[in-house]
C-alpha cells in the first residue's frame, strides 16, 4: 500500500517570520536574488549552441532558474569563505574561485566536459 506525500508550499506568514529575522546584509541579498533574472534568449541560444538543436522556451525558462540558484549557491559559499578569510567589503574573484572548487569537491557536481568556456579564472 503506498503513501500520499503532500508537499505543501510555505505560507507568507512562515516567509515573513523569516524575512523579519533577517540581517540586513541578509534582507539586501534576498532582495536582490528575488529582483534579478537571467535573459532567457541568451540561455536559449546558449542550450541550442550546446545541443545543436533549438529549444523551447520552457526549457530555457528551466534552465535559468536552475543557473539562478546555481549561482546563489557559489555566492553563498564565496560568502563563507570571505569570512573564514577574515575579509571584508565585496566578494573577489579569489573568493568566488575557491567556493567552486569548494562547491565541486563537496558535491561533485560539476564533471569536465568537452564544452568549457572561461569559468571565474
Amino acid at each position: 500500500m503506498s503513501q500520499k506525500i503532500t508537499i505543501t508550499e510555505p505560507s507568507k506568514e512562515d516567509l515573513l517570520v523569516l524575512m523579519d529575522n533577517f540581517s540586513d546584509p541578509q534582507q539586501e541579498r534576498y532582495e536582490a536574488y528575488r529582483r534579478s533574472t537571467l535573459n532567457k534568449s541568451v540561455i536559449k541560444k546558449l542550450i541550442s549552441s550546446i545541443l545543436n538543436q533549438s529549444v523551447s522556451s520552457e526549457l530555457a525558462f528551466v534552465v535559468a532558474g536552475f543557473g539562478k540558484v546555481f549561482i546563489g549557491e557559489i555566492v553563498e559559499k564565496a560568502r563563507e569563505v570571505q569570512e573564514q578569510w577574515g575579509d571584508e567589503g565585496a566578494l573577489s574573484p579569489e573568493h568566488l574561485r575557491e567556493a567552486y572548487r569548494r562547491y565541486q569537491k563537496d558535491t561533485g557536481l560539476i564533471p569536465a566536459t568537452i564544452y568549457r568556456k572561461r569559468r571565474f579564472n
